[in-house]
């Protein structure tokens, strides 16, 4: 058994969002160190290519903003058992200021990034309630503790996961429930990359977006997988309420 408090042996993990980036290195980190770990995502078939041969990681699919499949996911996972640790991941993004927002635009990130947030966690809190502990780690952004040019509905969905956070760490600290979240930079993950590659000149827009955060480049997926497991894990047992940046230096500046 391992003496190292970055462990997660015996314990229990459901991951949203886990086909691919952040969410998917995640997965495949917390497995490494002896998690079981629940990864749903949207998209079975590319979670399940993703994951195969990997026993430690049980595939799910789970649309965060409909409840109803959320409530089905979650009590799939009790009914094999307790979960220990919760990471709201599942996310989507959008480019465009107040006036590029239609409101369909803006319900579906509403949808996706807040409620999807909300009904994972209410789903899962009676059991963290009733088993008198929990670890909650909820994917916020640079975007949830700045105003970034042109993500309009993009903050607005992020600043609320922080705020989101923030309340749920002070209403069940007592309760032996910890609650934080991670606010990355820009990442190179496999979608921020699609999207770089959409553009007429993508080697133009990459090197503005490496020169947008201090460090001079982007992160990589595994970096903010390897906070999410300090978050999860009981090297961060006296942490709660935080919102941990990943960003190469953007929020210092």
């Amino acid at each position: 058994m391992s003496n190292s408090p970055f462990t997660l042996e015996n314990k229990t993990a459901i991951i949203t969002g886990a086909a691919s980036g952040i969410g998917a290195a995640t997965a495949e980190l917390f497995a490494s160190v002896g998690a079981t770990v629940h990864a749903s995502d949207i998209n079975l078939e590319a979670c399940q290519e993703r994951h195969a041969g990997n026993d430690a990681i049980v595939v799910n699919h789970c649309d965060v903003a409909d409840k109803s499949s959320v409530e089905s996911h979650v009590a799939s996972v009790l009914n094999q058992g307790p979960v220990d640790i919760l990471f709201n991941n599942a996310g989507a993004g959008m480019v465009g200021r107040i006036e590029q927002t239609s409101e369909e635009d803006f319900d579906r990130l509403y949808n996706i990034n807040v409620k999807g947030v909300f009904h994972m966690t209410s789903a899962l809190m009676p059991h963290f309630l009733e088993k008198k502990a929990g670890n909650i780690v909820n994917m916020a952004s640079i975007c949830g503790v700045i105003g970034v040019p042109d993500r309009f509905a993009y903050c607005m969905t992020k600043f609320a996961i922080v705020g989101m956070t923030k309340a749920m760490a002070m209403d069940h600290a007592k309760d032996n429930i910890r609650v934080n979240c991670i606010c990355p930079g820009r990442i190179a993950t496999p979608f921020m990359l699609a999207r770089i590659n959409e553009y007429p000149n993508p080697e133009a827009i990459r090197a503005d977006m490496d020169a947008s955060q201090p460090m001079g480049r982007m992160g990589e997926p595994e970096e903010v997988a390897t906070v999410a497991l300090y978050l999860a894990s009981d090297a961060s047992g006296f942490v709660t309420g935080a919102c941990e940046s990943v960003d190469g230096g953007w929020f210092a500046g």
